[in-house]
């Protein structure tokens, strides 16, 4: 196909039929901004560190503050009565009594909420203190995951950051927190802090009330207002990094300064959910603009999360965004039916994501566009509903900082190996919340690459990662016969870099993380001296399921097999990110001899699945059950990712499928494989 720049660019609001401007003018809510509620008084509820006595614990991640299997909503009507149930199920079992019990004032250390960008976290959080009569506080330390600091925003759950609070707090302290100053203090200790602050913007979206009644404010001169994309000329785009310059470009408000910490509306260009994430988004939309106004706009919807579990409950949340679908006429390529693909890969394909473009997408991985030239990041399910009533979101601009790979690629490295070196490197602090831009000094990633790298920049904890448009990005889209709508851009070369680093190429080389962390990263060769056995081999994901992936662990297979290696050791299964890749890796490779990748695959017992996200997050028949290890291409091995009690091991296509016939974790070198540019390529 081939996309045209009007579908790729942002297009004003669309009136249903029978909607007139007094229909519009009705919808919008023109109540003052809520009166500031009385000072909030409870107890400490803390999270302790098991591994540290005395510390608080940090990096609780949102899968274990809402385990996959309670991110489910089987009606608009009863959104959050699992979200509720399922909070910190398994972290703090009695999390729900001891709310009740008064304890509002959860504590928590550093980079608290990192991860996905679910929704049901803070919502589910706030709703049990809202049926317990008790209003919920966060307080914890820095680095804040920011999709759930913006999702606590939106739906007035109060946050606070102050290290010191924390630092002090222990059980059974009793504190205040006055909502009009947002002022925190500990009465037991006799102490006041002042949280870190938030911009003027998120400041009016919290004293407001929350997303929703800002948009039911700004929703008829939404409709009205014709979007602009202006590119800044070559003065202004000297200080800019690349994810400056698209947001320059997609400013609401052209006189809106863009600088570190301020908070601007920006116009979006794709707005996609899956159908985990789209439920809450739909009410969000609804509530915003009456639901009988507007076509949604910039909308996108894939079923990819939840599809393939085959049971009640999930057909029940996948139905809701059908019949989204159904009512608003939205069809392909915008709405992505069962098997069509992983919306990170489907997207793309579809001419959706072009360099230059705001996609701000409810999913943590919607990192992955930047890859592709675009500003791709993770938001919650009230700001894309949000931006479907309006044509635009609240985006808070981030320090920046360069990446440059310089040197070689090594034999068998990959991007995969690439980025987990990376947040290795970073250790502890990650990205600290920055807009990371990537350079490619020697021209050496491919696209699938570059996938990998962006993608995972939410286990990295950046805002966004981007490579700016360069030869290999326009091949790409040539190549897919995609118009590109907007002008080239690199950043510029007076941009105040926060950190600016080089990663030499030359000095990464196959890497295996353990568990926890994607930063618990190994030499391969180290690990195959342990001899670590696994139950399951999966390759595929949003971060790894692209054809040159799985071209990667087909020639691995291949060349084993050469050796002797016929059959894998262990369960191995294939999950393609779209599919669209999932059919074409039934043609012959001439790089493979002639066969597919897919019969390279079988050829050693290996099973292709439809594309979908379920194995990556515990869903479905081939999620782990407690006892079970795999060793995978996923992107995230926290605890219980993958299947509650199981523990996985990240690593690149090629890794996984020589560890998949060596029977334990090693690298293909481990199978007597030389490296032989000629034929890996």
């Amino acid at each position: 196909m081939t996309a045209t720049a009007q579908a790729a660019t942002v297009q004003p609001a669309r009136l249903l039929p029978g909607a007139s401007s007094e229909r519009v003018a009705n919808a919008t809510d023109s109540a003052d901004k809520r009166r500031s509620a009385g000072v909030i008084r409870g107890k400490a509820l803390i999270f302790w560190d098991p591994k540290v006595p005395g510390k608080k614990l940090d990096a609780i991640d949102t899968d274990q503050i809402t385990p996959s299997n309670d991110c489910v909503s089987e009606t608009l009507e009863t959104l959050d009565a699992r979200w509720k149930a399922g909070s910190f199920r398994f972290l703090m079992p009695d999390f729900r009594e001891r709310v009740a019990r008064g304890e509002n004032f959860v504590v928590a250390g550093d980079r608290f909420a990192i991860g996905s960008s679910r929704e049901m976290s803070p919502a589910g959080v706030k709703g049990v203190g809202d049926e317990a009569g008790h209003e919920i506080v966060i307080v914890c330390g820095a680095a804040m995951g920011d999709i759930f600091r913006r999702n606590a925003l939106n739906l007035g759950l109060h946050v606070v950051q102050s290290r010191a609070a924390v630092d002090d707090a222990q059980e059974g302290d009793r504190f205040t927190f006055d909502p009009a100053t947002r002022s925190l203090r500990n009465e037991t200790r006799d102490k006041t802090y002042e949280p870190a602050p938030l911009s003027p913007q998120e400041e009016e979206i919290r004293r407001s009330g929350g997303i929703i009644k800002v948009g039911r404010r700004e929703f008829a001169d939404s409709v009205r207002r014709a979007p602009e994309i202006r590119w800044p000329e070559a003065k202004a785009a000297r200080r800019l990094s690349s994810t400056e310059q698209i947001v320059w470009s997609h400013r609401v408000d052209k006189d809106a300064d863009v600088r570190p910490g301020a908070t601007l509306r920006v116009y979006a260009d794709l707005l996609p959910a899956s159908d985990g994430t789209g439920p809450f988004a739909i009410h969000t939309f609804n509530q915003i603009s009456g639901g009988d106004v507007v076509y949604p706009r910039q909308v996108a919807y894939a079923n990819d999360h939840f599809v393939f579990n085959r049971n009640e409950e999930s057909d029940k949340q996948t139905d809701i965004g059908r019949q989204f679908a159904q009512h608003y006429g939205i069809g392909k390529p915008r709405y992505a039916t069962p098997g069509d693909g992983i919306f990170h890969f489907y997207f793309p394909e579809q001419g959706l994501v072009v360099p230059g473009a705001l996609i701000p997408g409810a999913d943590s991985h919607s990192r992955a566009y930047g890859a592709y030239g675009a500003l791709g990041y993770g938001v919650g399910s009230t700001t894309l509903g949000f931006g479907w009533a309006t044509g635009y979101v609240y985006f808070t601009c981030a320090r920046q900082r360069r990446v440059r790979f310089v040197g070689k690629l090594n034999p068998w490295v990959s991007g995969k190996d690439v980025v987990l070196a990376l947040l290795a490197r970073w250790g502890a602090k990650q990205a600290q919340g920055m807009s990371v831009e990537f350079v490619d000094a020697g021209r050496q990633l491919p696209m699938s690459y570059r996938n990998t790298i962006a993608n995972m920049m939410a286990e990295g904890e950046a805002l966004n990662g981007i490579f700016a448009p360069d030869e290999t990005t326009v091949g790409w889209f040539r190549e897919k016969r995609i118009d590109l709508p907007y002008p080239t851009f690199a950043p510029g070369e007076d941009v105040a870099w926060e950190i600016d680093e080089d990663l030499d190429l030359t000095s990464v080389q196959p890497l295996i993380a353990k568990p926890f962390s994607p930063a618990n990263a190994f030499p391969a060769t180290e690990i195959a001296r342990e001899r670590l056995q696994f139950d399951k081999a999966f390759i595929g994901s949003c971060t790894n399921g692209g054809y040159g992936d799985l071209l990667e662990a087909a020639l691995v297979i291949r060349e084993a097999r050469r050796k002797g290696a016929t059959k894998a050791a262990k369960e191995f299964v294939v999950f393609p990110g779209s599919g669209g890749v999932k059919r074409d890796i039934e043609r012959p490779d001439p790089r493979l001899g002639g066969e597919s990748i897919a019969d390279v695959f079988r050829a050693v017992g290996a099973e292709i699945r439809e594309s979908w996200c379920g194995p990556c997050f515990g869903q479905g028949p081939d999620a782990l059950v407690k006892g079970e290890t795999a060793i995978t291409s996923f992107n995230r091995n926290w605890a219980n990712r993958m299947g509650v009690g199981g523990l996985g091991y990240l690593a690149s296509p090629a890794v996984v499928a020589a560890s998949a016939l060596l029977g334990y974790m090693g690298p293909p070198s481990e199978l007597g494989i030389e490296w032989k540019a000629e034929r890996f390529v």
